[in-house]
């Protein structure tokens, strides 16, 4: 016996069904990992500063605002909006998250 899928779109009240216990699990992971973060012990070069964990605040700001595309404006913010390429990369590989973000401001650094 086969089950099809569901007739899109769903409702309201179907996509809480369907995903809220899954993305529940995500938001607890985020709070897990920001318990870590706050029990770390800090190392000699450690700042109490780290853009990924700003840009990852801005983020959940975002997310709580009550505004539309939130996915777009998460990405927007996490990503580095430079069109020219860099003359050698930081480190290999991604961080994840933009070094020039500023918590509180906007891409063009007016406050938000």
């Amino acid at each position: 016996m086969s089950t099809s899928p569901p007739t899109l779109p769903l409702n309201r009240h179907a996509v809480v069904d369907r995903y809220f216990l899954e993305h529940r699990a995500k938001v607890l992971d985020l709070a897990a990992f920001l318990d870590r973060v706050d029990r770390a012990k800090p190392d000699a070069a450690d700042s109490n500063r780290d853009f990924r964990l700003d840009s990852l605040r801005g983020a959940i700001a975002l997310l709580l605002d009550g505004e539309s595309d939130r996915a777009k404006r998460v990405l927007d913010l996490m990503s580095d909006p430079s069109t020219e390429p860099i003359d050698a990369a930081p480190m290999k590989g991604a961080s994840g998250a933009w070094d020039g973000f500023q918590a509180g401001t906007t891409r063009d650094g007016e406050n938000a």
